[in-house]
């Protein structure tokens, strides 16, 4: 028993294709088919939402974000 798991797509007409290994060829099979529909992705390809940039970008515009002065370096004694 060989087990092949494939992608594919049904059309509009309910037609789903299979493209067997040539291993397979002139012989009878048992064909156990187990469909489960692929979800869509949320998210890219580096994983962020969808149109997460694009709703987010320039939204804090209105208050930047600001570095306050730091003050002065504290000189440490040399170990």
């Amino acid at each position: 028993m060989k087990t092949i798991r494939l992608t594919s797509h049904v059309g509009n007409d309910g037609i789903l294709s299979l493209s067997l290994p040539d291993e397979m060829k002139d012989q009878n099979l048992e064909i156990l088919v187990v469909l489960q529909p692929i979800k869509k992705s949320s998210t890219n390809e580096n994983g962020w939402p969808l149109g997460f940039f694009e709703k987010t970008y320039g939204a804090m515009a209105h208050d930047p974000i600001e570095r306050p002065p730091q003050g002065e370096y504290e000189i440490r004694e040399f170990l």
